[in-house]
């Protein structure tokens, strides 16, 4: 490529001035929540309200000790959403910066590096094999220039350009990649107002914010239960008044039946399973940028798979040789160990037709092939020298190269390209080029990229103008494949054994399509194109996408309509995708999956999950975590239920029965920071069903809690509440001490709510096995608790505040006993409910 002249690019005070006219050249992101609104959505919250009434009423009584300690409660729980808020947004800006390009720029007349984002219109950029485009920008001057514009278009195939074309031919877009070649460019759009871009502003008008169904029910069931709570509140409050007077007094014990009532572990609950599951994911190299995919994805019904990247490599290997009627399939390189003599010239003679030092892909197959079969041959010549190129045109789709030997007194050509081209450079007569073009035919069914292969020998003087004047002669086919992942298929398999279905979504030809397709395990009955979508009437596509799963040639806004079909259908559609044109379709999904390590910043900012290592399988993992995370919050929420029934009962009786009361909001704040970590780090810790892959997704509109799960949740808390009320009432016939009473009553509920985790964490009964495969965690969470229940009774000072005195050891022993029973009555209720409901596992129907 000729030198560029020193008059070309910009100066540094007009690319500055440009700068500030134009901006950087980066696509705009979601900006970051302040940290303010953060605290303001969790602080909104009506259970953490009904919590800062009561410190307020506390103050206002002049306990100010029990009044920082609820309050201390709240500031808790907005540090944790706060952090982790932030740990993925940092997570997530480390990623970007490390895939942002570099750009070598014409400035001052002197070729700089300058940061991608500072590139503007006018600057002529130089650039070489093995770049990345950071604008869109016409073609000055170019030398063998061939780029991957996969990431854009979805097309895996390489894509020649010149600065003699026409519309695209003549451009270079931002992100695409040189394959080969070099070239000078002038910048004519940045930013926003690339192709890039211009896709990216498509995501701005896709609402991705919406809440996730679980996030929905629980948002339901958490405003029914705050109505009930306020109701039974004010009624509580109005007949404390009324029977015993004492203003302040009557609305403490109404706000104690609220929080009572109220599930303040709700957001903590939400909040801890998804940011411990983002942080399990993390070490399996998955970035969670929005939380709620996490349990969404172990709902997903639908996967929606690009081809390049996705299921496939984004690399090209050899395939297949064809010399002659010899076949030869290349399953891989390292496993070749003979190739026969008779495919050794093809090799060779595509080795010669290629860079010395490649960047394309197909080039690198073929040196990577060359070199484990051919070394130590005399088929390979490192001392030759490359004197002459004759690049690809429109008009021939072949390029040459011509080589000098000492050894040799003629020079040697060797020439590669479609096979149509290199057959008309051979001149090859009627039944041998019908006989090489079906060959050809029959690579590109099977999704090969096909080329042809040709030599000839020159002993001019002067080398001729183009390649029509050599002497070529036919050599043979090389088919070329971008190899599908090792993990593909297996992990297909899984998704199947899952009861979610897998499609395919790609831009590339039908025949490849269907061969990466039947390679991954897909049913490929049929192929549906982007042209026919478009011709489709749209009250036929529901019928299409009930029998096709793979799509061919289909554009990104074709990728969108095809998600949103599926999402009228009732389908949870997870997507995943690497490239600037799987952006809309991944924002749109319930669950976008993009790919880390070789995907677009556009891809990365709409998906929801990044995959770091490019790793398909860890798609499985992370369906297997989302259905772990829901049966385990389910199970959390069994558990929750039940445990505030027995201090709903606490909370109403004695102001019913005239007893003194047992429970304060500093009890209800004590018992928080107990049930909170059970219902939250133990259960979901939980391992979870081995069978969770085998069982059907969880189907639209299903609710998080079944009539019978609800009936188990109600059963458990109603035998607790009858124990715990019970033993208050004993304990008070027996003139126990009010201040004893009231410490062993809350003891024997603190005791029967820790007994409640064992028999929550399965809706089955488990006798022998409701205490085997406990995770660390739980011992952690029980000693606690127990260290703390001990300080509050034992120690003066801390039992002052919440009216407790130290047991006697019969007192003791006696809310053991209760715990025991508790245990047999738990177990014995969940197998009185299995033998009238059933089990709550629907399998996979096959």
């Amino acid at each position: 490529m000729p030198a560029p002249l020193p008059d070309r690019g910009l100066s540094s005070a007009r690319a500055t001035a440009l700068l500030q006219r134009y901006g950087y050249n980066e696509l705009a992101t979601d900006q970051r929540r302040a940290l303010w609104h953060i605290v303001r959505e969790v602080a909104c919250e009506p259970m953490f309200l009904l919590l800062l009434a009561a410190g307020g009423l506390y103050f206002l009584t002049g306990d100010r000790h029990e009044a920082l300690i609820l309050l201390g409660f709240v500031c808790v729980i907005i540090a944790v959403t706060v952090v982790q808020e932030r740990r993925t947004e940092h997570a997530l800006a480390a990623l970007r910066d490390l895939s942002s390009p570099r750009a070598l720029a014409l400035r001052d007349g002197v070729p700089q590096r300058i940061p991608g984002r500072e590139v503007v219109p006018g600057d002529v950029l130089m650039l070489s094999e093995g770049d990345r485009v950071p604008a869109d920008a016409r073609i000055l001057e170019s030398h063998e220039l061939a780029l991957d514009e996969a990431l854009l278009s979805g097309e895996s195939l390489t894509v020649f350009k010149h600065a003699a074309g026409e519309g695209s031919e003549a451009q270079v877009f931002a992100g695409t990649l040189l394959s080969s070649g070099q070239a000078l460019v002038e910048v004519y759009a940045t930013g926003q107002t690339t192709e890039l871009g211009r896709i990216g502003k498509s995501l701005q008008g896709i609402d991705s914010a919406a809440r996730s169904p679980l996030q929905g029910e629980i948002a339901a069931l958490t405003r029914h239960l705050a109505l009930i709570g306020m109701g039974l509140c004010l009624v509580l409050t109005l007949l404390f008044i009324g029977l015993r007077g004492g203003y302040l007094e009557g609305l403490l014990a109404g706000i104690t039946l609220a929080m009572g009532i109220l599930p303040q572990e709700f957001p903590v609950i939400m909040i801890v399973f998804l940011a411990l599951g983002a942080r399990r994911l993390a070490a399996a190299r998955v970035l969670t940028r929005c939380l709620s995919a996490i349990e969404a994805l172990g709902c997903a019904t639908v996967l929606c798979v690009d081809k390049t990247g996705t299921l496939t490599q984004n690399r090209m290997a050899v395939a297949a040789l064809v010399v002659g009627d010899a076949w030869l399939d290349v399953p891989d390189a390292a496993a070749l160990a003979d190739l026969p003599e008779c495919f050794h010239p093809l090799l060779e003679y595509a080795v010669l037709a290629s860079e010395t030092e490649p960047h394309d892909p197909m080039e690198r197959a073929f040196h990577a092939l060359a070199n484990s079969c051919l070394a130590g041959t005399e088929h390979l010549h490192p001392d030759w020298r490359l004197a002459h190129e004759y690049e690809l045109s429109p008009e021939l789709m072949a390029m040459s190269h011509l080589w000098q030997s000492r050894e040799r007194s003629a020079d040697t050509v060797a020439s590669k390209g479609a096979p149509e081209a290199i057959a008309d450079l051979c001149h090859l007569p009627p039944a041998l080029l019908d006989k090489v073009l079906a060959q050809a035919a029959q690579l590109a069914d099977r999704g090969l990229r096909v080329l042809g292969v040709a030599c000839a020998r020159y002993d001019g003087q002067a080398w001729p103008a183009g390649q029509h004047d050599f002497d070529f002669e036919f050599v043979g086919l090389i088919g070329l494949a971008d190899p599908l992942r090792t993990e593909v298929p297996a992990a297909v398999a899984q998704c199947y054994q899952a009861g979610i279905r897998v499609l395919m979504m790609t831009g590339d030809h039908p025949r490849t399509a269907r061969a990466i397709a039947l390679q991954a395990g897909l049913p490929a009955r049929r192929i549906l194109t982007g042209s026919e979508l478009q011709a489709l009437p749209a009250a036929r596509l529901p019928a299409e996408l009930a029998e096709v799963d793979v799509f061919a040639r289909v554009t990104p806004q074709q990728k969108l309509l095809l998600v949103q079909a599926l999402q009228a259908q009732g389908e949870r559609v997870a997507m995943t995708g690497d490239g600037v044109n799987d952006a809309p379709a991944l924002k749109a999904a319930h669950i976008g999956i993009a790919m880390g390590k070789r995907g677009t910043d556009v891809a990365r900012e709409a998906a929801a999950l990044v995959l770091l290592d490019d790793d398909f399988a860890a798609i499985v993992g992370a369906i297997r975590l989302g259905r772990r995370i829901f049966s385990n919050l389910r199970q959390a929420m069994i558990y929750t239920l039940a445990v505030h029934i027995p201090i709903i009962g606490l909370s109403i009786v004695p102001v019913l029965l005239g007893m003194p009361l047992v429970l304060a909001p500093l009890h209800i704040a004590f018992l928080e920071l107990v049930i909170d970590p059970a219902c939250s780090v133990v259960f979901e810790a939980d391992k979870g069903s081995p069978d969770l892959m085998e069982q059907a997704p969880r189907r639209q509109g299903d609710p998080l809690l079944s009539v019978r799960q609800l009936m188990l949740s109600l059963s458990l808390g109603g035998l607790a509440t009858l124990m715990v009320v019970a033993l208050y009432g004993v304990l008070l016939v027996q003139a126990v001490t009010e201040e004893e009473a009231r410490t062993l009553t809350f003891v024997a509920l603190l005791l029967l709510n820790s007994v409640l985790i064992f028999s929550s964490r399965s809706s089955r009964p488990q006798w022998t096995q409701a205490f085997a495969g406990l995770s660390p965690v739980t011992y952690w969470v029980l000693s606690a608790s127990l260290t703390a229940l001990l300080a509050i009774c034992l120690i003066p000072a801390l039992a002052s505040p919440f009216g407790f005195v130290a047991p006697s050891l019969a007192g003791w022993l006696g809310v053991c006993v209760v715990g025991l029973l508790g245990f047999c009555g738990f177990e014995s209720v969940k197998l009185l409910l299995q033998r009238r409901w059933g089990v709550d596992r629907e399998p996979v129907k096959r």
